[in-house]
């Protein structure tokens, strides 16, 4: 055998086993992945009252708060108090805060959509007051930002996969190409509720995702759908999507635009929820007890929608679904 071919050989078995390796891990990768999402919908719980308070919003609601570009909004379960997205001004933030009578030391997760300063800048505002909270942050953040948060003694959690942050509350993982973000999915008695700061990965894809972790039932979307520059067309697209995805109703703010917020108004009607900072959303207890977590009553994804659907007959005939 020639040099040559000898070397062209070798080329070719070293090309293939690294194909085949490549190939491996990725298939591994895969399955480890399916498994932990599926561990996601069997762990996540459910919550029987929430409570969703809009802080910092460029939209005005309570007219008693400042307005100012960014979006951050209190989740309040009950038990665990988490803080998504802090704003742009810490200032502006604790003052809203603090005129709806909400105290900043029981908040005890803090939940970062993505970098932007819109999203994060009042951050250390909060932490200069409460320095009690673990802060989950997409893997992606940089190395300087995540080392200033533990400068205050806090607990970090880089979030790259899809994860339970506690009872009720689960994150997408770090989702897209360019800017990466994540955002929050809560599993309410009446459905899905999925938290976004800006949509930088598409709205679309971030309800598809949720939906695809957890369950069927998409109760409610809410926060900044990223459609200020989108055309008609595109804007009349996202709508059908999320509606063929089964959003019940939505809460548009921050950078969504004002002819989008239209459009879905429109599309959504009685089901469109109008937001701006200082608005409630409070999804209230079901009328028996739903505490129990799902992993302890739902064996299958093929009893998920029955018991669903069981929610949404009693609740329909109480006439519980106008609490918001």
């Amino acid at each position: 055998m020639s040099k040559r071919k000898f070397v062209t050989l070798a080329l070719l078995v070293i090309v293939v086993t690294g194909a085949v390796w490549w190939y491996a891990y990725l298939k591994l990768h895969q399955t480890e992945l399916e498994i932990s999402e599926r561990d996601i919908a069997e762990k996540i719980g459910l919550i029987g009252k929430v409570a969703i308070t809009i802080l910092y919003d460029n939209n005005p609601y309570d007219q008693r708060l400042k307005t100012a570009w960014g979006f951050s909004c209190l989740i309040d379960t009950m038990e665990t108090k988490i803080l998504f997205d802090t704003g742009r001004d810490s200032n502006i933030l604790l003052g809203n805060i603090a005129k709806l009578g909400i105290d900043v030391r029981g908040i005890q997760i803090v939940v970062l959509s993505h970098i932007h300063e819109d999203h994060v800048g009042g951050l250390f505002g909060i932490l200069e007051k409460n320095s009690y909270v673990k802060v989950y942050v997409p893997l992606s953040f940089t190395d300087s930002f995540k080392l200033r948060v533990k400068q205050y003694g806090c607990e970090i959690v880089d979030v790259g996969e899809a994860a339970n942050i506690c009872e009720g509350v689960a994150t997408t993982g770090e989702l897209g190409i360019g800017i990466k973000e994540q955002s929050l999915i809560v599993n309410t008695w009446k459905g899905l509720v999925v938290i976004t700061g800006c949509a930088h990965p598409g709205i679309v894809n971030i309800v598809r995702k949720a939906k695809q972790l957890i369950g069927e039932v998409i109760y409610l979307v809410i926060g900044g759908f990223h459609l200020g520059g989108a055309s008609e067309d595109e804007i009349s697209s996202i709508i059908e999507q999320l509606k063929s995805l089964g959003v019940a109703e939505v809460a548009p703010c921050h950078c969504t635009g004002d002819l989008a917020r239209r459009m879905f108004e429109e599309a959504f009607g009685e089901n469109y929820v109008e937001a701006g900072v200082g608005r409630i959303i409070d999804i209230q207890q079901p009328p028996y007890d739903l505490t129990i977590s799902i992993s302890a009553t739902i064996s299958s994804d093929a009893n998920r929608p029955k018991l669903r659907d069981e929610f949404h007959t009693n609740s329909d005939s109480l006439n519980l679904n106008g609490n918001i």
